[in-house]
C-alpha cells in the first residue's frame, strides 16, 4: 500500500497544480495592473480641484504618462500579440483613422500628439482581448477595483480637507475630488457606474446583500452630494434597463421594482420640493432650460463655416472646446473633432452593442453590458463621450468584454463577487 507522500509525489515528466494556479495568479495581476494604468491614463488633469497645489503641466505628464507603462504592461502580458476578433474595437480603430486623415493639415501640434495618444491606447484594449469572455468576468473586476479606488480617494479627500472636496472655488458646494483633482461630473460618473454595476451583480445573484448595500450606500451618498443630475438619471435608466433583462428569470428583480416604484411614489407624493430644489441646484428655469448653458456652445459649434472635408472628417482631436467653452456632449463634440463620419461610427458603436446584447442569452454579462450602454447612451448626451481617451470608452470596452461568447478555457468562478 503506498504511503500519502508516494501518492502526492509528482511523477516524472508531470508538472505539479501549484505552478499553473501561480501562472493564472500573475496572470491577474498583471491585467489589473495594465487595466488601472489605462484607466488612469483616462482621467483628465483639473488643476485648481486638488488641496495640494500641482502644476498643471507636471499633473497632466503624470496623467499622460501612465499610457507609456501600460504599453509595456500589456506588450509583456501579451507577447506574442494574439488579439481576438471583435467588431466593437474594430469601430474604435476606425475613430483613430478617421483622427489620423486629420493629422495632415493639423490646426495645432496637440492634435497629432492627441491622435498617437489615442491609438495607443486602442492598441492597449486590443492586446488584452484574450481576457475578454472568461466566465470569472476579469475585466468587469478590474473595472470595478479601480472604481473602488477612485472612489476611496475621494472619501479620503473629505476627510482629510472637506473644505475643498465640498466647498472649493471650483466646486460651489458640489463634491469633488480633493486628492487627485476631478470636477463633480467625473466623480459622479464614478459613482454612478459602480453603483449601478453592483445593484446588477446582487440582482443576479453574484454578490453578496450586505457587501451591495455598503457599496452601494456609500456611491449612492457621493452621487447625491455631486449634485449631477445627468449621472442620476443614467443611473436610474440603466438600472431600470437591466433589470427588464432580468425580470422573468429572477424573483429578486420582481421584488425589487415593486419596492422601488413604491418608495419612489411615497417619495414624490412627501418629498417632491425637496426633490426640486436638489434638481435645480439653485439654477432659474432659463438655466435649466438650456441644460447649464450647453446649448448657448452648440448653436455657434454648428454655424461655424467648414469646408466639406472638415463636414466628413472635422477639425481633429482636441480638448473638446468651442472658442474657449466645454462641448458637453458626446455627439457635437464628435462633430467638432470627426465630422460626420464620427458621429456616424459612436452610434454604430452603441447600435452594435444594444444588437449583441439583445441575441446574447439571458444573465449576469447581458445585464450588466446592458446596464453600461445604456448609462454611456444617456450620458452622451451632455458628457464628453467615446470619441477621445475617456473612461466612456473604457465602460463600453467592458461591455463589449462582457458579451463577446465565453471561451472553453477560460476559467470559471462561482465564488461571489
Amino acid at each position: 500500500m503506498s504511503s500519502p507522500a508516494t501518492i502526492l509525489r509528482p511523477r516524472r515528466g508531470i508538472l505539479p497544480a501549484a505552478p499553473p494556479l501561480t501562472s493564472e495568479r500573475q496572470t491577474r495581476h498583471r491585467v489589473y495592473l495594465a487595466w488601472s494604468l489605462l484607466f488612469f491614463n483616462a482621467l483628465t488633469f483639473y488643476p485648481g480641484y486638488s488641496f495640494i497645489h500641482i502644476p498643471s503641466t507636471i499633473g497632466k505628464v503624470i496623467a499622460e504618462s501612465a499610457l507609456p507603462f501600460a504599453l509595456l504592461c500589456v506588450v509583456y502580458l501579451n507577447r506574442r500579440g494574439v488579439v481576438r476578433p471583435n467588431v466593437f474595437l474594430c469601430l474604435v480603430t476606425l475613430i483613430v483613422l478617421g483622427a489620423c486623415l486629420t493629422c495632415f493639415q493639423p490646426e495645432h501640434f496637440g492634435t497629432i500628439l492627441r491622435t498617437l495618444r489615442l491609438a495607443g491606447f486602442v492598441v492597449g484594449l486590443w492586446l488584452l482581448t484574450p481576457w475578454w469572455g472568461r466566465r470569472d468576468m476579469l475585466i468587469l473586476r478590474c473595472h470595478l477595483a479601480v472604481l473602488y479606488a477612485i472612489l476611496g480617494s475621494v472619501v479620503l479627500g473629505i476627510m482629510i480637507a472637506p473644505h475643498t472636496a465640498l466647498e472649493g472655488a471650483y466646486s460651489a458646494g458640489r463634491l469633488a475630488g480633493a486628492l487627485w483633482p476631478m470636477p463633480p461630473t467625473q466623480v459622479a460618473h464614478y459613482a454612478a457606474v459602480t453603483t449601478g454595476l453592483v445593484v446588477v451583480l446582487w440582482l443576479c445573484g453574484r454578490m453578496r446583500g450586505q457587501t451591495t448595500a455598503i457599496i452601494a450606500a456609500c456611491a449612492l451618498a457621493i452621487l447625491l452630494l455631486t449634485h449631477t443630475r445627468t449621472a442620476l438619471v443614467g443611473l436610474v435608466a440603466g438600472t431600470l434597463v437591466a433589470g427588464l433583462s432580468l425580470v422573468v428569470a429572477k424573483a429578486r428583480v420582481r421584488k425589487l421594482f415593486a419596492i422601488g416604484g413604491a418608495l419612489a411614489a411615497v417619495a414624490v407624493l412627501t418629498s417632491s420640493a425637496f426633490i426640486a430644489t436638489w434638481l435645480e441646484r439653485g439654477q432659474s428655469s432659463q438655466g435649466l432650460e438650456n441644460l447649464t448653458g450647453r446649448t448657448e456652445v452648440w448653436g455657434p459649434l454648428l454655424a461655424a463655416p467648414r469646408n466639406k472635408f472638415q463636414v466628413i472628417f472635422g477639425f481633429g482631436l482636441s480638448n473638446s472646446n468651442f472658442n474657449g467653452l466645454p462641448i458637453d456632449s458626446n455627439w457635437f463634440a464628435s462633430y467638432n473633432m470627426l465630422g460626420l463620419f464620427g458621429v456616424i461610427v459612436c452610434a454604430a458603436i452603441l447600435v452594435f452593442l444594444l444588437v449583441n446584447a439583445y441575441f446574447r442569452p439571458q444573465g449576469v454579462q447581458r445585464a450588466l453590458a446592458i446596464f453600461l450602454v445604456t448609462y454611456c447612451l444617456v450620458a452622451s448626451f451632455t458628457e464628453v463621450g467615446f470619441t477621445d481617451v475617456s473612461p466612456y470608452l473604457l465602460d463600453l470596452t467592458v461591455a463589449a468584454s462582457l458579451l463577446v461568447p465565453s471561451l472553453a478555457t477560460s476559467p470559471e468562478s462561482s465564488s461571489l463577487l
